[in-house]
């Protein structure tokens, strides 16, 4: 009898503990007109996609609103979206990505200046100081150049008549005087990517990214919600003169993570590091005593830099240029640009440095010094010439 009582109230608290986890589970943060919510793909059908946004019930969203301008949809089951909810129709929740075309008034783009809810619209012209949008509804607008993008563009007339996602930013006037921003939508987007690569993102990964510019000093890389700096040191093993020559804007390319500032938004790249190490083949390709035929790269006072190939340079010191004579500065020697036969004189893997020698010096300096190593003069020439020759001056006769 005990024993009944004892699973009767086994079974009560299990089946007790299931409520109120299925409670918990279903319980959801009350959804208000504008609110922004994370939510998944269950389903796509021809006119409407369907959700779970942690409701009780599905969310319904305009399947247009996911397609691209052939009618394809650019999400799949299974895949995250933001979204923001509308209204409950009929036990529906729908739910918007952004405020689109058809009957919407002043009123609707009032309530999505209040609720931070997207809205459609066409860069019509582009006006002083930026350009003139039609909204949803024919309603005019107007977007500084500043914010439709995240960097301004080097052509801004190129926009003109394309379509973006906007949010407003200013709503006065009763409507007469509305401003938007693309921008906001995209900050807002790197935002959202930025968090979830700082749980990812580690030094020494290789990720890929699309260059946004290009300067003296190096090129911006963003690779999705993070931009960072590619100093041009970390471009090549060689010496890059002009980064123009070698990257543009808009190229994609795979760079290594150097460093990661989160706190001070600071994050910088390497190419170099993705790229076989040319030092590799010093000391086995490249030996002392090897000659070969490189490119003079740059002229100095203390001597010339002369490249092997591409990452691997080597000195020829100002004393072993000139053919004996005392030069100022290499450039009296040598020209930037010119071919140069050379021998390894000393290599020096732990530094990096390889000493090099005109061949032609290389072959003087190994010429035999011996009297016995060396060739049999003409004549020894008169005794006096002797004489001459050990500093001695010949006697008179008297």
């Amino acid at each position: 009898m005990v024993d009944e009582r004892h699973d009767e109230e086994t079974g009560q608290e299990e089946e007790d503990f299931a409520k109120l986890l299925e409670a918990s589970l279903t319980e959801t943060v009350k959804l208000e007109p504008g609110r922004k919510i994370e939510a998944t793909v269950l389903q796509i059908g021809p006119e409407w996609i369907f959700l779970d946004v942690g409701q009780k019930g599905e969310g319904v969203l305009s399947a247009k609103e996911l397609c691209d301008d052939e009618g394809r949809p650019t999400v799949a089951v299974g895949d995250r979206i933001s979204a923001y909810f509308l209204s409950r129709e009929g036990g529906e929740l729908r739910f918007t990505t952004r405020l689109g075309g058809g009957a919407a008034g002043l009123a609707q783009l009032e309530e999505a200046w209040r609720s931070g809810i997207p809205v459609e619209g066409r860069l019509e012209k582009e006006i002083k100081g930026g350009y003139e949008v039609r909204l949803p509804g024919g309603v005019r607008a107007f977007c500084p150049f500043s914010q439709l993008g995240l960097r301004r563009l080097e052509h801004p007339e190129e926009a003109v008549g394309q379509s973006r996602a906007f949010k407003i930013s200013q709503f006065s006037e009763q409507g007469r005087n509305i401003v938007v921003s693309h921008r906001a939508l995209l900050e807002e987007e790197q935002a959202r990517q930025r968090e979830q690569l700082r749980e990812t993102l580690h030094v020494g990964q290789v990720v890929r990214g699309t260059v946004t510019s290009v300067r003296d000093f190096g090129a911006f890389i963003d690779i999705g919600g993070l931009e960072g700096l590619l100093p041009i040191a970390e471009v090549s093993y060689g010496r890059v003169e002009d980064l123009h020559s070698v990257l543009q804007v808009g190229q994609e390319l795979e760079v290594a993570i150097k460093a990661l500032d989160w706190e001070g938004n600071r994050f910088s790249f390497s190419l170099r590091d993705t790229l076989a190490d040319p030092w590799s083949k010093v000391g086995s390709v490249y030996v002392e005593g090897m000659t070969c035929t490189g490119t003079v790269a740059r002229l100095a006072t203390f001597g010339a830099f002369v490249t092997l190939e591409e990452g691997i340079d080597g000195l020829v010191h100002i004393s072993k240029l000139g053919a004996g004579r005392h030069l100022k500065h290499a450039q009296e020697a040598l020209k930037v640009g010119e071919p140069l036969t050379v021998t390894i004189d000393k290599i020096d893997r732990d530094q990096r440095r390889i000493s090099l020698v005109p061949a032609a010096a290389h072959v003087e300096a190994a010429a035999p010094t011996s009297y016995t190593e060396r060739a049999p003069s003409a004549g020894l020439g008169t005794f006096g010439d002797l004489l001459k020759a050990g500093g001695r001056k010949p006697k008179k006769k008297r």
